[in-house]
């Protein structure tokens, strides 16, 4: 570990009441205290994907402050994890604590089963604002955000470099600098999805950022049909019209050698895909490629996402759990957790040591965050996100325009409802 190399076993006394600077104790939603003494009894975590993996190596250091308490986690595939929430909550079969999507908060918060953030828990004012967002539903907290993901553009500075442009702020200076890289000799001058499977995540920020949104300011009305909405199609869909976008989605792993490769100038990802270039790259590539923050309108809004936590409301040992759940928001556990997941950390505290704030790469997404944006936290966002896709893909291919994709949209995005 850099500076925040806080030792395990040192630095991670923030269990149970640990820390001054820590909320201390704290009610839930029906006043019940959770008292700041050491935890105990068995917590039960779910965790998807690399998470659930290597979460047992940090709650060890949990257990060391806290002897009398056992944390077992168990690893859930992030295929199969929706429909195991699912089930769980159906069945009354819930664990202690489960990691969520971002974007599963509302669907899962709307059924009852978690239980509300207790005050005095965590600090909201210590979260990226787009992140705290991801928990709230209906102006409720339900959980926290655990760790955070944002996009960045990734280029090839020596194309750059090549074509005498500089890293673009704006949107016609994303075109001409997109163009540039090209004209270098990428035969592509970006790679964006176009359409399907989340692409909704690319095309959202270049609404926001125009000031447009998803849902009216009383969250009951879906606001797509909108001159934002409009002219973020038509401004997407431009650079597969241009030619700059090769007009076919590159999956993992092909993305990062085209990359390598020099076909593609650019693209844009989150932070894991600086070790994976600097992996597959080799030494020499690490000169090669920078990040930037996004390009933007009025604002230069990025997509945020992330993974979150929330305690259930039917939980056999909420105070631990809750402590838990604390813990794990404390900055210098998330420099830890770093070192460990390569999870970039949701409280910003812990962006102010060196392990971020001097990289060049890391920097960035730091920065970034502090103008992201996730989609509201409402049930049915899975369903209105898939029409969103399925239109910026036939608006990509010329089989409707931007403005019929728009209106279809809302359409479907108004049937559909907000679910709440």
């Amino acid at each position: 570990m850099a500076a925040g190399a806080l030792a395990l076993s040192g630095a991670l006394v923030l269990a149970g009441c640990g820390r001054s600077d820590a909320p201390s104790g704290g009610t839930n939603a029906g006043g019940e205290a959770i008292d700041d003494q050491p935890a105990t009894g068995t917590v039960e975590v779910w965790a998807m994907g690399n998470e659930g993996e290597v979460l047992d190596e940090l709650a060890a250091s949990f257990e060391e402050e806290n002897p009398d308490v056992s944390i077992e986690v168990t690893a859930v595939p992030w295929e199969s994890a929706h429909d195991r929430i699912a089930t769980a909550i159906a069945g009354g079969e819930t664990p202690d604590v489960t990691m969520l999507g971002t974007t599963w908060v509302g669907e899962f918060a709307s059924t009852g089963a978690f239980e509300p953030t207790p005050d005095g828990v965590v600090d909201e004012s210590s979260f990226f604002e787009g992140s705290w967002e991801t928990a709230v539903v209906d102006d409720v907290a339900y959980g926290v955000p655990w760790y955070v993901d944002t996009r960045v553009l990734y280029y090839r500075t020596d194309l750059a470099e090549q074509a005498g442009v500089e890293p673009p702020t704006t949107w016609d200076e994303y075109t001409e600098f997109t163009r540039a890289l090209q004209e270098a000799g990428a035969d592509w001058g970006v790679s964006l999805p176009p359409g399907g499977f989340d692409s909704w995540q690319y095309v959202a920020p270049l609404a926001w950022q125009q000031g447009g949104d998803i849902l009216a300011e009383d969250g009951t009305e879906f606001t797509f049909d909108t001159p934002e909405w409009e002219e973020a199609f038509s401004f997407y869909t431009s650079f597969f019209e241009d030619g700059i976008a090769e007009p076919r989605r590159l999956e993992g792993g092909e993305i990062e050698q085209a990359f390598i490769n020099g076909e593609v100038g650019a693209f844009y990802s989150g932070p894991f895909h600086v070790g994976l270039l600097l992996e597959q790259g080799g030494e020499d590539f690490a000169d090669k490629f920078g990040v930037a923050m996004v390009p933007g309108a009025d604002s230069r809004t990025s997509f945020t996402g992330g993974g979150n936590l929330a305690v259930f409301d039917d939980s056999d040992n909420r105070d631990a759990a809750w402590k838990f759940v604390r813990w794990l928001s404390q900055p210098e556990t998330q420099l830890a957790w770093y070192e460990i997941s390569t999870d970039l950390p949701s409280v910003q505290a812990a962006w102010e040591d060196p392990t971020f704030a001097e990289d060049p790469y890391l920097s960035v997404f730091g920065e970034q965050l502090q103008d992201s944006k996730a989609p509201p936290a409402i049930p049915t966002w899975a369903q209105v996100s898939a029409v969103i896709d399925q239109e910026l893909e036939k608006a990509t291919r010329g089989d409707t325009s931007p403005a019929d994709a728009i209106a279809t949209i809302q359409q479907q995005a108004s049937s559909i409802g907000t679910g709440q």
